[in-house]
C-alpha cells in the first residue's frame, strides 16, 4: 500500500441513520405524528389561515399556546416532515460540566468607551484688560485651593473659582513695574511674583502680606518654578538662580548655559530634573547637582524660542516642549535615554502644553496663525477637538486643582473656562507624607 494513502473508513449509508434523512427525502422518525394527524383531518393550508389573518390576536396566541401543549412544542406552523430529529432534552437536575470549557474560549466582549462630549464654547470668559502680549512671560497659574492667579500690568489679580470673589494680591507703584511671572507653591497658601524690576516677592496669600524680597537676577524674571521649598527663576538675563525659600542666603546655585531670554521653566514631577526653555532655540535638562555650565543634557532641534514645557504625569521622564512660529512642532523626549521620541507639526506658534491628569491626553495652546487651542490624544497625537474660541495668539494655559477645567489667557484680553477633561481622582495621603508636611520648615 503506498505510504501517501490512507485506508478509507466506511461511512454508514445516510438512510440507515435513526437523526438523520437524505438531503431530499425527508425522516419520518423526525417528524410529529400528532401534529401530522390534526393537518390531515382538518384539511389546514396557507390559504384557510391567511383568510382567517383578521382574526384577534388574543384568538391566535391561544390557537399557538393550544398547539404547543398537544403537539410537544410544535406550532400549527410547523413542518410536517423533517429531515432531522431534534435533540432529547436534557433531565431536569442535569448540569453541563462541560459549559464552563466551551465557554472559556469565547472571545470577552469589547469594552466600548463612552467618548466624552467637549464643548466649542467656553463654560465662562472674564476680561483681563492690560494683560501683556508678550510671547517670553508667564503671568497664568491656579493653586490647589482653586484660586487662580493672573498678572495684568503691574497688578497680580486672585479669582477664587468657588465663591467667584475676585480680590487684588499685588499692585507695583510704578506702572513700569509690570508683573512677567507668577506661580503658587504646591500648597496652595503662597505665591511667587516675579516682576520687571528683577526682583522675586513671596507673599502669603492668606495674610495678603509680602513675606519676603529675593534678588540676584539683572533683567526682567520671565519664568518661575517650584521643587517643594526651592524656587528656580529664569530671567532675561539668560541665567536659572534656585532660591531656598527657607534660609535668609537663598542663592543656592546658578546655572548658565542659556545665552539668551528664559521663557520656559519647569521641575519634573519626581522633583529630580528641571527643563529650561529659551530664545536661544536651546531646552536644558538640569539637576540640582549640576554645574553652572553643565546641563545633563543640550537640546538643539528647535528653530525658535522654547516656551511651553510639560512632564507626562503618568510617564516618568517623558517631556512635551513647543516652539515658537518658525518651528510650529510639539516634540516629545525621553530625558532617561536623551532620546527624541516623536515631533508632531502643529502649523501654528506653540505658546504652552498641558498634559491630562486623567487619561493620556495632551493640550497645546497656539498662536500665529490659527490661535487655537488642540486636545491631543497620546502617543498616536490624533486631534480630540479644536477649541477656537479666542481671536488673539494664546499665550497662557492653567489646569483646575481636579484637573478638569482649563484656563487660557490670550492676547485679546479675555481669560477663557472649558471643560476639557475628567476630573483627576483623589487619593489618600500616606501618614507619612502627611508627617513630613507639618514637619516642614515655612517660609522665612
Amino acid at each position: 500500500m503506498s505510504p501517501f494513502r490512507s485506508e478509507s473508513k466506511s461511512r454508514k449509508s445516510p438512510l440507515t441513520s435513526p437523526y438523520h434523512a437524505d438531503r431530499f427525502i425527508p425522516s419520518a422518525n423526525g417528524s410529529n405524528v400528532a401534529l401530522q394527524e390534526y393537518k390531515f383531518a382538518s384539511g389546514y393550508n396557507e390559504e384557510n389561515e391567511k383568510a382567517n389573518a383578521n382574526r384577534s390576536s388574543a384568538a391566535l396566541k391561544f390557537q399557538d399556546t393550544l398547539a404547543k401543549e398537544l403537539f410537544n412544542g410544535d406550532t400549527v406552523h410547523s413542518k410536517v416532515l423533517k429531515f432531522k430529529r431534534k435533540p432529547k432534552q436534557p433531565k431536569q437536575n442535569h448540569v453541563n460540566t462541560l459549559r464552563v470549557l466551551y465557554s472559556a474560549n469565547r472571545e470577552a466582549k469589547r469594552v466600548h468607551r463612552k467618548r466624552r462630549y467637549i464643548s466649542t464654547h467656553p463654560e465662562r470668559i472674564l476680561d483681563a484688560p492690560e494683560i501683556l502680549d508678550d510671547y517670553y512671560i508667564n503671568v497664568l497659574d491656579w493653586s490647589k485651593k482653586n484660586v487662580l492667579g493672573v498678572g495684568l500690568g503691574n497688578t497680580v489679580y486672585l479669582w477664587n473659582a468657588s465663591t467667584q470673589e475676585i480680590s487684588t494680591l499685588v499692585e507695583n507703584e510704578s506702572e513700569e513695574n509690570a508683573v512677567t511671572s507668577l506661580r503658587w507653591m504646591r500648597d496652595g497658601t503662597h505665591i511667587a511674583v516675579g516682576t520687571t524690576e528683577k526682583t522675586v516677592q513671596i507673599w502669603d496669600v492668606e495674610r495678603q502680606r509680602l513675606i519676603r524680597t529675593m534678588e540676584g537676577h539683572y533683567a526682567r524674571i520671565g519664568a518661575l518654578s517650584w521643587n517643594n521649598h526651592v524656587l528656580s527663576s529664569g530671567s532675561r538675563d539668560s541665567m536659572i538662580i534656585n532660591h531656598d525659600v527657607r534660609v535668609a542666603s537663598h542663592s543656592i546655585n546658578c546655572f548658565s548655559s542659556h545665552t539668551e531670554e528664559i521663557c520656559g521653566l519647569t521641575w519634573s514631577p519626581d522633583g529630580t530634573q528641571l527643563a529650561s526653555g529659551g530664545n536661544d532655540n536651546k531646552c536644558f535638562i538640569w539637576e540640582m547637582s549640576s554645574r553652572p555650565n553643565q546641563p545633563r543634557w543640550e537640546i538643539n532641534d528647535h528653530k525658535a524660542a522654547v516656551k511651553a514645557l510639560a512632564w507626562s504625569p503618568f510617564q516618568r521622564n517623558l517631556l512635551a516642549t513647543g516652539a515658537g512660529t518658525a518651528d510650529r512642532n510639539i516634540r516629545f523626549y525621553n530625558t532617561s535615554n536623551r532620546e527624541l521620541v516623536r515631533a508632531v507639526p502643529t502649523n501654528s506658534q506653540v505658546c504652552s502644553l498641558q498634559w491630562s491628569r486623567s487619561s493620556r491626553e495632551l493640550i497645546s495652546a497656539h498662536g500665529f496663525s490659527q490661535n487655537q487651542i488642540t486636545l491631543w490624544e497620546y502617543p498616536h497625537m490624533s486631534r480630540t477637538a479644536e477649541l477656537t474660541g479666542h481671536t488673539a495668539r494664546v499665550l497662557h494655559t492653567a489646569l483646575s486643582p481636579d484637573g478638569s477645567y482649563l484656563c487660557s489667557a490670550a492676547a485679546d484680553e479675555t481669560l477663557q473656562f472649558w471643560r476639557v477633561f475628567d476630573p483627576e481622582k483623589k487619593k489618600k495621603p500616606s501618614k507619612h507624607r502627611e508627617k513630613r508636611r507639618l514637619l516642614a520648615p515655612g517660609i522665612r
